[in-house]
Order: structure tokens, then sequence, then C-alpha cells
């Protein structure tokens, strides 16, 4: 193989692994059947509403009043304006990975999660199994984030 078609394999093959993560990508971000961390009720991440956790910095119940259907699951919220920005924009205040644990997202493992140990790194929220796993999360952010975004990309393309 000359060194030119060699150069073009070799591009031919990244574009062909780019355009697969990108299908793995989209087939995520469209795929609304692909899990949520929910109860029985299908109510999302135990009932907490997920904009306290960047408006006051906080875990905050929502109330079973304030709702908003989305990704399969029923989300609570503290007060309608939170319900409001919730809807306008799910994916800005939805937590990472479905709402499950972000440590052991990073291992490929689903874990459910105490909604009191959280961080929002970089405008995301990660939530974790306690606070033990949120410190150990936290200390290798960027490594863990990595291993995590992985991991569920691959989780959603195999649908388990």
């Amino acid at each position: 193989m000359s060194t030119s078609q060699l150069k073009r394999y070799s591009i031919i093959s990244i574009l062909a692994v780019q355009l697969a993560l990108a299908a793995i990508t989209m087939s995520v971000a469209g795929n609304t059947d692909f899990s949520v961390n929910k109860d029985e009720d299908s109510i999302a991440i135990k009932g907490y509403d997920p904009v306290a956790y960047f408006t006051q910095g906080r875990a905050i119940k929502g109330d079973p009043t304030n709702t908003f259907d989305w990704q399969g699951a029923r989300w609570q919220f503290s007060t309608i304006e939170h319900r409001d920005m919730f809807a306008s924009n799910p994916e800005l205040y939805a937590p990472q990975y479905g709402g499950f644990c972000s440590m052991a997202m990073a291992t490929g493992q689903f874990y459910g999660v105490d909604p009191e140990a959280f961080k929002i790194i970089a405008g995301k929220l990660y939530l974790n199994y306690n606070h033990s796993a949120m410190v150990k999360f936290e200390k290798k952010a960027p490594e863990n984030i990595q291993k995590a975004d992985s991991n569920w990309i691959k989780k959603a393309a195999s649908g388990n």
C-alpha cells in the first residue's frame, strides 16, 4: 500500500469512527426511553428539584403539584418558576447520566443516588450515591467525567 493510499485509508477510518460516535450521541439525545433514575411512580431523582441545585446551591425537595414530564419520568419542582425554567431547557438542569451515580458511571455501573450528594462542575449537575462517592468523584473530576461520559454513551448504545 502506498503512502497516499495509507493516508487516505487512515482519514476514512477516522471519519467512520467520528460518524459512529455522532450517531451514538444523537441516539442518546433523542432516545426518550433511555434510563432515567426514577422510582416505581416514575418520579425522577427522588422528587428533588433539579433547578434548585443551580439557583439555590442546595438540594430541595420538589412539590408534587409542580411537575413536568420529560424522558419518561416525572420531574418535581419547588416552585412553578423552576418548573418553567426546566421545561424551557431540560438539558441545562437535568443531572448527568440520567440522575444515576456519577462515580459509579465512571466505572460503568448504575447506582442510585442520595440527591444531597451533588456537585455542579462546569455548569453540569452530578449526583452521587453518597457524600463519600461525591468526594471521590470530585477529586479526579475531569478523568471521572471523561470515563462516565464514555460509559454512558456505551450503555445507551447497548440499550442497558
